[in-house]
């Protein structure tokens, strides 16, 4: 049997006050879920207009009465979690290719004071386009032709909320919006209100989202929850919904209810936490625990081993090295959430997708805290050295087909989907292993900085690169972890 609205025990329609651009697994595994629990601890207590961009079917929803079911799986505070959730928070799905009218009379209802976005980062760019006349091709163009209807009927406070992975998403929406109204030549008046009635909150999302499950998962999910949904979708337990702005808790009411969302004048911290103790160490980690033999994220999470190094480079050398005020409890605690997210037992996170764009990520999500650590303690990190010489060691490219590099490691042959391949190849065919790490660790052009300068830093890479070719990868990690 489909799930319709039969599985649920009430019937009441809540009302509309939320219009959210976007029908993608993250809004539905976040945005929706904090809606749909705040709904059911009868706080919030409005539905969700959800709008799809990208075609004119929405009958996937119609057919389900706008119901799907979320299952959650993880490990919180070292319990396992199982939850199969219907959210019921959608009152309907609307297309702009076919119900852009209907769209736009949403924004007479003042009772819709929240707009939500999930659009691809490419959603968030400047299209010269007139946004009065039918519905507009980009999502910024839409958002105007909503606000200029509202602004010309109700006149409500409207709070903006874009989760597009952008730093600072809700000033780049801002500013894309004004140019709009100015290229449409909207007038002084639209501009004043929209300044003193709309608010625009950067917002920083987290949650890992897979999507649905494979076939053979769906069908023991729906043996187990009593029937049939196409819209089912796995989700970790892990939640974060940081919105920045003041005053926003009267609008916002559904933060109450779940610590995963906060609202704080200034959501830097929640950003480099995820970027330094989140996206950092799976970065860093990659090659080592891929040349080490583990494939799994939580392969090398269920290695006692690998467990002991990972927990000591997380909380000793890379949250110390964090750019930001924040005392030791904050970065534990965020360290010990993240461990538990590593090892959660229904994900298959490959750490060999981990090293695309190795490094471009190293760059932009490593080197800073290698820096910043040196400027605190003006000491070599030794379990980040080790993680270095791994990465040099991965980007030794043996072959190269069509533009394709490949590397290989106890005769398996692995890809590297880098940018910086060739330049690799070219390094590695031309020095040796020495020479290599003085040539890359040399390269302002890579790094934005000279890292040989950092004292002693060279020289243990060397070692452990010289090291890991002599003894192998996961011998040299467990030679640290002799000593920690």
């Amino acid at each position: 049997m489909m799930l319709n609205k039969n599985h649920l025990n009430k019937t009441s329609i809540l009302p509309e006050k939320v219009l959210q651009f976007g029908t993608g697994v993250l809004l539905r595994g976040l945005v929706d879920y904090f809606i749909d629990k705040a709904n059911k601890n009868d706080v919030f207590n409005g539905s969700v207009v959800m709008v799809k961009t990208t075609g004119p079917d929405v009958s996937e929803f119609t057919q389900q009465d706008n119901l799907y079911t979320i299952s959650v799986r993880g490990i919180e505070n070292n319990q396992l979690i199982e939850e199969d959730i219907i959210i019921e928070c959608l009152s309907r799905v609307l297309s702009s290719k076919t119900h852009w009218e209907e769209i736009l009379k949403t924004a007479e209802n003042p009772e819709i004071q929240i707009v939500v976005s999930n659009t691809t980062e490419a959603g968030l760019q400047y299209t010269e386009e007139n946004v009065l006349e039918g519905c507009p091709d980009s999502y910024p163009g839409k958002l105007v032709a909503w606000l200029h209807r509202r602004y010309l009927t109700v006149k409500t406070e409207t709070v903006v909320i874009p989760t597009e992975l952008i730093v600072d998403n809700g000033k780049v929406l801002k500013d894309i919006v004004y140019q709009h109204i100015s290229h449409n030549k909207l007038g002084e008046d639209f501009t004043k209100w929209l300044d003193k009635k709309v608010r625009f909150c950067s917002s920083l999302v987290d949650r890992i989202v897979p999507g649905k499950p494979n076939q053979e998962e769906a069908q023991k999910l729906f043996e187990k929850i009593g029937y049939t949904d196409n819209l089912i979708i796995k989700s970790e337990v892990y939640r974060l919904w940081a919105i920045e702005g003041e005053n926003l808790e009267d609008i916002l009411t559904f933060a109450e209810v779940d610590n995963g969302v906060k609202i704080a004048k200034n959501i830097e911290k929640y950003r480099e936490l995820k970027l330094r103790l989140l996206n950092a160490p799976h970065s860093l980690l990659s090659g080592m625990a891929y040349l080490s033999g583990f494939k799994l994220v939580k392969d090398a999470l269920n290695d006692e081993m690998m467990e002991k190094y990972i927990t000591i480079l997380m909380l000793t050398e890379l949250g110390p090295a964090i750019p930001l005020d924040l005392d030791l409890k904050t970065i534990h605690r965020y360290g010990r959430e993240v461990m538990d997210r590593f090892r959660n037992p229904y994900l298959e996170h490959q750490w060999i997708s981990i090293t695309l764009q190795y490094t471009l990520k190293m760059k932009a999500r490593v080197i800073p805290l290698l820096l910043n650590y040196y400027k605190a303690f003006d000491t070599v990190p030794q379990y980040f050295a080790r993680c270095f010489a791994a990465y040099l060691l991965f980007m030794k490219a043996t072959k190269e087909v069509d533009g394709k590099y490949f590397g290989e490691y106890n005769g398996v042959e692995y890809p590297i989907n880098c940018d910086s391949a060739g330049y690799f190849k070219s390094v590695w065919d031309n020095h040796n292993a020495h020479e290599v790490v003085t040539v890359v660790l040399k390269n302002k052009e890579l790094w934005g900085t000279d890292l040989s300068l950092l004292h002693d830093f060279e020289s243990n890479v060397e070692s452990h690169l010289s090291n890991m070719q002599m003894l192998g990868v996961k011998d040299v990690v467990s030679a640290l972890n002799v000593y920690a």
